[in-house]
């Protein structure tokens, strides 16, 4: 089959190439972004040279399936034409995992471009949605926080093992900000440095609500706090609520964690709590759940490349859901460690 990818020239994008590239059932025939468009991707992304690519303004040729790598409204703009024309979709933006356009716009401050599709848009969370995801022709790829964070707290709230006053304590390499330059993502301004952004209210704090809120009949309340640290890729979450049963030991969570990912080929629950490096460069999702015996509550730790299983890595794994490829095929490499 045949695939594009809008906006090669962003870290999602690039990193979607490189994957693509060992992919057996796929083609990469077409690749755009316009600051660079004329040029070779080998010439802009030298590590990406055996592709033999020319960037363009536009898609080329006849495709089954594009990714979007472009940044919110710019995405949806984008991608409704294709699926107009018939090809399925999956999105790397923000534009379509919200259900409630009202909500877009309170948290992106943009109008949507077309609300009609936020409903028929399936989360691409494969771990929760995989069947809706196989019939889909539009998949509204997860954020790479809520990644962390869902599957962090998906069993604890699915199973009623937790009281729903959640708090989550995230930190991102620098990577996740992109390749747009700002004061912030500069080397003086990052290094030797940790600061807390957007403390009173992320963009992505919806998104993990509307996904836990789905598991429960009762709305989570969700403080969500993020952090920028100095390292290239990775998220670390750390997700804290009072367990409903403070008798419950650390091993029964953990083993009630492992039977309700034994189906799910890039969830891992670790015996010892994980670390980023221990996900660089490939598709998993570390988990370890402990209880705190002190306070009654349960802690869980969640590890995960952002740019892999938090977005091109995530991506391709529901186009081989759409496709009824092995939901694993080209995502099986293992971390780069140390």
């Amino acid at each position: 089959m045949k695939v594009g990818i809008i906006n090669v020239t962003g870290y999602a994008g690039c990193e979607l190439a490189r994957i693509l590239y060992q992919h057996p059932e796929v083609e990469l025939t077409s690749v755009t972004g316009r600051s660079a468009a004329g040029q070779k991707l080998g010439d802009v992304f030298p590590h990406l040279s055996p592709l033999d690519l020319t960037i363009t303004p536009e898609l080329e040729g006849d495709l089954d399936l594009v990714f979007s790598a472009l940044p919110h409204k710019a995405s949806a703009e984008a991608v409704i034409p294709v699926l107009e024309g018939g090809v399925k979709v999956v999105d790397i933006s923000a534009d379509f995992r919200l259900k409630d356009a009202a909500e877009y716009t309170q948290w992106y401050g943009v109008d949507h471009p077309d609300p009609s599709y936020l409903e028929e848009a399936v989360y691409g969370l494969t771990e929760l949605h995989r069947e809706e995801i196989r019939a889909s022709r539009l998949i509204a790829n997860p954020g790479c926080y809520p990644t962390s964070a869902i599957l962090a707290l998906a069993p604890a709230v699915k199973l009623g093992l937790i009281e729903l006053d959640i708090i989550i304590d995230c930190k991102s390499g620098v990577s996740g900000a992109g390749r747009a330059l700002s004061l912030g993502t500069h080397y003086s301004e990052v290094n030797e440095n940790v600061m807390a952004y957007s403390v009173e209210g992320h963009r992505h704090l919806p998104e993990v609500t509307q996904e836990l809120g789905g598991l429960t009949s009762q709305a989570p309340a969700v403080t969500f706090l993020t952090h920028l640290i100095p390292m290239t890729r990775g998220i670390l979450s750390t997700c804290y609520a009072r367990l409903k049963d403070g008798s419950k030991t650390s091993q029964q969570l953990r083993d009630l964690y492992r039977e309700f990912y034994a189906d799910q080929p890039f969830v891992t629950v670790t015996g010892q709590p994980p670390q980023t490096k221990q996900t660089l460069g490939n598709n998993y999702c570390l988990l370890h759940p402990v209880v705190d015996k002190r306070t009654g509550r349960l802690m869980v730790i969640s590890c995960l490349d952002n740019l892999v299983k938090g977005a091109a890595g995530q991506a391709i794994q529901n186009m081989n859901l759409m496709f009824g490829f092995p939901e694993d095929l080209s995502l099986k490499a293992l971390a780069v460690y140390p």
